[in-house]
């Protein structure tokens, strides 16, 4: 079992709310390991659209991705990703 950890920041305007954190979880159910997302000093299940919004995470917040088991690097990276794409957001004002 391998372990991964990575900090991806939020730069999206709207932060966390529910379709970028619909998408993690979903990103995270991909993968056999254990996913973790931690902020400040709370940590919740990545597989969990709830959970993440319990976060509460804003634009330029400091998330930490971890994972642990057979696939952990692949999940932490690909979680990283949506993040830094910033969720496909334009951040368009209306």
């Amino acid at each position: 079992m391998g372990k991964a950890e990575v900090i991806a920041v939020l730069t999206n305007k709207m932060g966390l709310h529910a379709r970028p954190s619909t998408q993690i979880a979903t990103t995270a159910s991909r993968f056999s390991a254990d996913v973790q997302i931690t902020k400040d000093d709370m940590v919740v299940d990545a597989k969990s659209v709830l959970e993440l919004l319990m976060l509460a995470a804003e634009c330029g917040s400091q998330l930490k991705i971890t994972a642990d088991g057979d696939d952990a690097s692949q999940a932490v990276k690909a979680i990283a990703e949506l993040v830094d794409s910033r969720f496909g957001e334009l951040d368009v004002d209306a």
